[in-house]
């Protein structure tokens, strides 16, 4: 049997979507697994062993210029690659308009989830398949039950990621045990006030630990460095790309941060993990990874830096 999933991103989505693999290769062992993934993202599915193929799209370039001749000749190369998989399932649990094209270009029998379950409707009518999955549920059990309800098969309550990746090995890395501060996301009202990041990093530094910050952009690498230098025992990290990220979070004792697709793929990697809601809701989108995951705050209600210290050192007790 061969499978082709469709889940191009963001990181959080991407993350989200690993245990759906998981489940194929535990019901179907035999199957061939192939996943279509944003570029940027690629590096992540590649850790899941089931996926047997990635096919790379890069449709936030392309659309910067959609008139060039080297996107037209990428986006001809890529339908040829969905042509030639000859698929038995095409899953597409985005449900946006954009992941349900890219779906009707690789030939299978196309599913995804229904109007009233998609985040788009629209993209329903590229389906052969439509299924019904409640809004209501976390991200990561809709795209689950939605696997599980084309393939007719009951789901395992177990969660699998399904990744792994070694520690990683850096001469900047701190020796001994060290803690992983995500203090940067997307949006203004995501972030957690600089204060509280202090007061944190202070009581882990005083536990023995030591904290490495990463940063995406140039202004996140400063936030970072500004907070690694008022720390002391604490390093701003260096930009990285995913793989290295990956394995900065899975050699972690901690990891926290804000609402960002690292925090959930610390998750994913059995990591403890504190994440931190201040202008998001996450009853559809915290960490979901067991007792070891947590979701503090919510949309308007920061955490308090003295609840965060206190679940932090739970953690690490």
């Amino acid at each position: 049997m061969r499978i082709l999933l469709v889940k191009t991103s963001s990181l959080g989505d991407v993350v989200h979507n690993l245990p759906v693999a998981s489940d194929l290769a535990r019901r179907f062992p035999d199957a061939s697994i192939d996943w279509v993934v944003e570029e940027g993202f690629a590096e992540l599915p590649r850790l899941h062993p089931a996926v047997r193929r990635i096919i790379p799209v890069a449709v936030r370039r392309w659309r910067k210029s959609p008139f060039s001749a080297r996107t037209w000749h990428e986006v001809s190369a890529f339908r040829r690659l969905l042509r030639e998989g000859h698929y038995d399932m095409v899953i597409d649990t985005q449900g946006l308009l954009k992941s349900a094209l890219i779906a009707a270009q690789a030939d299978g029998k196309r599913v995804g989830p229904d109007p009233e379950s998609a985040r788009e409707p629209v993209a329903a009518r590229f389906y052969n398949q439509r299924i019904s999955v409640p809004r209501d549920l976390h991200a990561v059990e809709r795209n689950r039950l939605l696997a599980a309800r084309a393939f007719g098969y009951e789901l395992d309550p177990l969660i699998d990621y399904g990744i792994a990746t070694p520690p990683l090995a850096a001469p900047w890395l701190p020796k001994g045990d060290y803690t992983v501060l995500l203090t940067a996301t997307s949006r203004a009202d995501k972030e957690w006030p600089e204060n509280d990041w202090q007061a944190l990093g202070l009581a882990l530094i005083a536990t023995g630990l030591r904290c490495v910050l990463p940063g995406g952009t140039q202004p996140e690498r400063e936030r970072a460095a500004r907070l690694a230098t008022s720390l002391g025992r604490a390093v701003a990290a260096p930009a990285m790309n995913l793989t290295d990220l990956a394995g900065l979070l899975a050699g972690a004792a901690l990891v926290v941060g804000v609402d960002t697709g690292l925090v959930h793929l610390a998750a994913a990697l059995d990591r403890p993990t504190l994440a931190l809601y201040c202008g998001s809701d996450p009853a559809l989108t915290g960490v979901l990874a067991g007792p070891r995951a947590i979701n503090l705050g919510g949309s308007g209600t920061p955490p308090r830096a003295g609840e965060v210290v206190k679940q932090a050192l739970q953690l690490l007790g």
